[in-house]
């Protein structure tokens, strides 16, 4: 018995793998097939609000395991799973993204616009209020042609966390 083509694969997986995902609290990112030798290669992204560590991927790969192998007709095949996080340069391209960045650096690009930089604040399903240049703008989703968290090596400035927080430093230090 064969298998359907990759992406037709990839297609009929996602939402069985989506629901037993979301059944422990993550959400599904991505889910792909690849073809690596006799076997094929299915690797799933997994998050969550609080972020997900070792802990989680494990159980998340506990339970994307069991429900591939109640969907194996469609593999039809050995198969390698790997589940993983989202790394630190996966752009931000839906509303719980920014969420779960709020008060991280992020550089932004903007159709005919240079790229510039900004500290995440409250985040709806629109769009996201950041800090630039000490000033907070709102931006819409749409206008966003890229956005990806900039790695930190040392905190924020405590004004910065302040002003997203919605009150001034001067109030955080009586």
């Amino acid at each position: 018995m064969s298998s359907p083509p990759r992406g037709e694969l990839a297609a009929q997986l996602t939402p069985v793998v989506r629901e037993a995902v979301e059944a422990i609290g993550y959400d599904l990112e991505s889910l792909d097939v690849n073809q690596a030798g006799r076997r094929r290669l299915v690797k799933v992204v997994v998050d969550g609000d609080e972020g997900i560590g070792l802990d989680e991927v494990a159980r998340a790969s506990r339970t994307v395991s069991a429900t591939l192998d109640a969907h194996e007709h469609l593999l039809a095949g050995p198969y390698t799973l790997e589940v993983t996080s989202p790394g630190a340069d996966r752009p931000l391209t839906r509303p719980r993204h920014w969420r779960r960045n709020r008060l991280r650096l992020v550089k932004v690009k903007q159709p005919d616009q240079v790229e510039w930089f900004g500290r995440v604040g409250d985040a709806d399903d629109t769009g996201v209020v950041l800090l630039v240049k000490g000033e907070l703008r709102r931006i819409e989703y749409d206008s966003v042609e890229r956005a990806v968290v900039e790695v930190e090596f040392k905190q924020p400035p405590v004004e910065e966390l302040a002003l997203l927080d919605g009150h001034s430093p001067e109030e955080e230090s009586e």
